[in-house]
């Protein structure tokens, strides 16, 4: 995993996640992808300073996150079990 690209600093975006000698959170390079851009559009268009390999470490961060979550499932209620308990 390559997450030590990722460093989170209380001094940058109040903590938010951030490639390593940028101020490019985690969530920005998200919402590029999920717009469509590509990785060779995100570096070129956008940020230069960033690369390939950075964009894979927020990928393997966002997706270390998710795969940590516990999972809750709560039981659906019928309309009368919801209003007469």
């Amino acid at each position: 995993m390559t997450t030590n690209r990722i460093v989170v600093d209380p001094k940058i975006y109040g903590g938010k996640p951030c490639i390593r000698g940028t101020r490019i959170t985690v969530t920005m390079v998200l919402e590029l992808l999920e717009d469509g851009i590509t990785f060779q559009q995100a570096i070129t268009e956008y940020y230069p300073q960033m690369t390939k390999e950075d964009i894979k470490a927020c990928l393997q961060y966002a997706r270390a996150l998710v795969e940590g979550e516990e999972i809750h499932f709560l039981e659906e209620k019928t309309q009368h079990e919801a209003i007469f308990g």
